[in-house]
């Protein structure tokens, strides 16, 4: 059956362009690509044309998240898959395929009201050597296991786990976290690919669309570095320095400038092909700045 393979980009809507581009290039080290477009500008990664797009039109939120398919055949059939599931989409015309560089694009949304789009054929600039904004040791974890993750806003988690698995992702709860109020926090973990997850979701009502992006480096000191800059330009800082349970990365959370979270990380393992859950992370992740979302214990 006809499946995801990676959350190939994303687009985010911003009111600062010019605090993401410092934000983007001097703390995580992306490439950050100013074509001319007064209303845009591009972060890469990797050799693709890019994987983030940032849109200063104001709304600091999720614009849209892309979701690739391996190619034209894939394409098809991932629209008979939708039309079976009774989804709704449609067919993005070639300028707004062009717009996303990509071969091919369908656009439809989740059932937690994120714009969501499937595409194939990216565009992939082998010329043009990846060029980070900042001196770094290594560069960032991306190929087959995509840009990274992240956790969406789901009122109804049912509708998204339906949804989700018709795009052909897989997973379950990965955590039991017992809250202050009593109650028992069951965040919902899904996987296209070796990642050990590229969406979540069921953590509670949320503001925004998006609680916060998750990227991996390829080398330790480029985390550490990261953490440095943030420690030393006083953003805050959600969740200290610490290991997750599931995915056991090292990683933090500090703010960006549009007031959600990115998660910087090191060393993920890959999705085992067991199911499992924890009860709380391996070490650290201690809460700091509040009110942003992850205020809960791990």
């Amino acid at each position: 059956m006809t499946a995801v393979t990676e959350l190939g980009y994303l687009g985010l809507s911003v009111s600062d362009l010019d605090a993401w581009r410092t934000y983007a290039s001097e703390i995580a080290g992306m490439e950050v690509v100013d074509e001319g477009e007064d209303d845009r500008l591009y972060l890469r990664m990797d050799l693709w044309h890019h994987r983030i797009a940032l849109y200063g039109n104001g709304d600091d939120d999720l614009a849209y998240l892309g979701w690739r398919v391996a190619g034209p055949v894939e394409f098809e059939d991932m629209q008979e898959k939708l039309r079976a599931a009774d989804i709704e989409f449609t067919v993005a015309s070639s300028d707004e395929a062009k717009d996303r560089r990509a071969l091919g694009l369908l656009k439809l949304t989740d059932p937690g009201g994120n714009p969501t789009e499937i595409f194939y054929g990216p565009q992939v600039d082998t010329y043009k050597p990846f060029h980070p904004g900042r001196p770094m040791f290594g560069g960032f974890l991306t190929g087959s296991q995509g840009i990274g993750h992240c956790i969406l806003r789901q009122d109804d988690v049912e509708a998204a786990i339906r949804f989700y698995r018709v795009l052909g992702l897989k997973g379950s709860v990965e955590y039991k976290l017992d809250l202050p109020n009593g109650m028992v926090a069951e965040p919902y973990f899904m996987h296209c690919n070796e990642r050990q997850h590229s969406v979540a979701f069921g953590l509670g009502p949320m503001e925004k669309r998006i609680n916060h992006m998750m990227f991996e480096y390829t080398n330790l000191d480029d985390l550490g570095i990261a953490h440095d800059i943030v420690r030393q330009r006083e953003i805050d800082v959600a969740l200290q320095l610490g290991k997750h349970a599931n995915d056991q990365a090292l990683t933090f959370y500090c703010a960006n400038p549009s007031g959600w979270l990115w998660e910087f990380g090191w060393n993920a393992r890959t999705a085992p092909t067991q199911q499992e859950y924890y009860t709380r992370d391996i070490f650290g992740h201690g809460n700091e700045a509040a009110g942003y979302g992850m205020d809960i214990p791990l």
